[in-house]
């Protein structure tokens, strides 16, 4: 931020000189601030998958809930334990969705797609 370099030095023909420390700098400094920009788009939008998920696992607990509630009181009134299935494929999709919102779901997938680029390069030709 503070280095005032300038990139507009020319020769006499009007284009950089590329021998030039300045713009070497110059160019250095453009670099870094692409891969730190580059950088913060991509953990924004990582923050925002995160984000995203976060909110569906809210809209998902609530009904979560409320299924709870509704077959736990059709239990009670009918003394059938089949009257709580429901509630098995509910608890696997809301633990599914509350390790993405506050677990390492997104770091396993990460590390995972790293493993496949590293070791198994020929699934990735198409």
């Amino acid at each position: 931020m503070g280095a005032t370099a300038s990139c507009k030095k020319t020769s006499g023909s009007g284009y950089p000189e590329h021998d030039d420390p300045s713009y070497r700098k110059c160019q250095e400094l453009k670099m870094e601030r692409w891969i730190q920009m580059h950088y913060q788009i991509k953990q924004r939008e990582q923050a925002l998958a995160i984000a995203q998920h976060r909110e569906l696992f809210y809209w998902l607990s609530g009904f979560y809930l409320s299924a709870v509630y509704g077959c736990a009181s059709y239990y009670q009134r009918v003394k059938r334990v089949s009257a709580l299935a429901p509630l098995l494929p509910l608890t696997f999709v809301l633990g599914y969705y509350t390790d993405w919102a506050y677990g390492s779901k997104l770091h396993r997938i990460q590390a995972e797609a790293n493993m496949i680029m590293e070791h198994e390069q020929e699934l990735l030709h198409w």
